[in-house]
């Protein structure tokens, strides 16, 4: 199981920046995907998840500002990220979850905002 995780970088305060997860090893379109990102010297936190239905789920820190959605069809689910603040600036996990034994990970992409 592999997901690669691209789109982060460096951007201003109140840019944007679209983070894409491409899952390959697992039948995606019945996973629950997510994004989690992780602050220096904070724990990991949920950013959004999707399931396969499509229903969303927000961080009260990111809602209105972010956007999750999957592409099946490519096996890839996307973090479109509007608005940023330099409080946004974390490594950014992507993460598929079908069962409690069946849990990945991506190796993180960084996110900076600068202000």
């Amino acid at each position: 199981v592999q997901l690669v995780e691209s789109g982060g970088g460096l951007v201003q305060a109140g840019g944007s920046l679209r983070l894409s997860c491409a899952a390959s090893g697992i039948t995606f379109n019945v996973y629950t995907m997510g994004w989690y990102r992780q602050a220096p010297g904070k724990e990991r936190e949920l950013v959004a998840t999707i399931t396969s239905g499509g229903t969303t789920n927000y961080a009260s820190s990111v809602k209105g500002r972010f956007t999750i959605f999957r592409d099946n069809a490519k096996n890839t689910v996307y973090l479109q990220m509007n608005s940023l603040k330099s409080e946004d600036t974390a490594v950014y996990y992507c993460n598929s979850h079908f069962s409690s034994s069946s849990v990945y990970w991506g190796q993180g992409t960084q996110v900076t905002v600068s202000s």
